[in-house]
């Protein structure tokens, strides 16, 4: 049975939920961090041919950018805050402000993530946890919206 998680904790099963001496699991002690780094590649190989939000993107650093968005994910989901150790608070809106980001954008975000999160199987990504992770980035997604485009 897959025990739904949130963010930094999970939501614990009635066995567990009477001992709260029992530690808190999270989305990343569930994948790990090579699922993170899997994702996070797979998603940046479809945005460096994406006609509409690869322009986005600093071409001279793939890298980097994978990097940064792996380190958030995996900070978000529980595991090491390389993030904030690295680049401070997350402040997405905020780091996002100087790119027109409109619905279709936000949307075709969702795609390429969409798509990256397809190449996994249920075995390696039960369904409980995939349409978590959907929710949380469609989400997020949305949020960066600053503009009509």
């Amino acid at each position: 049975m897959d025990i739904p998680l949130t963010p930094r904790n999970a939501v614990p099963s009635a066995t567990h939920a009477a001992s709260q001496a029992t530690p808190q699991t999270t989305l990343y002690d569930v994948v790990g961090e090579d699922f993170f780094r899997t994702l996070v590649h797979r998603f940046y190989s479809r945005v460096k041919d994406d006609d509409l939000i690869g322009p986005m993107y600093p071409a001279d650093d793939w890298e980097g950018a994978e990097d940064r968005l792996r380190w958030f994910l995996v900070q978000y989901w529980g595991g090491p805050h390389t993030f904030q150790q690295r680049r401070g608070r997350p402040m997405l809106r905020r780091r996002h402000m100087p790119f027109s980001i409109g619905e279709a954008e936000a949307q075709r975000w969702l795609e390429l993530m969409g798509s990256a999160l397809d190449q996994f199987s249920d075995e390696e990504l039960a369904p409980a946890y995939r349409a978590q992770l959907v929710e949380h980035m469609t989400r997020v997604a949305y949020m960066m919206i600053n503009s009509n485009s």
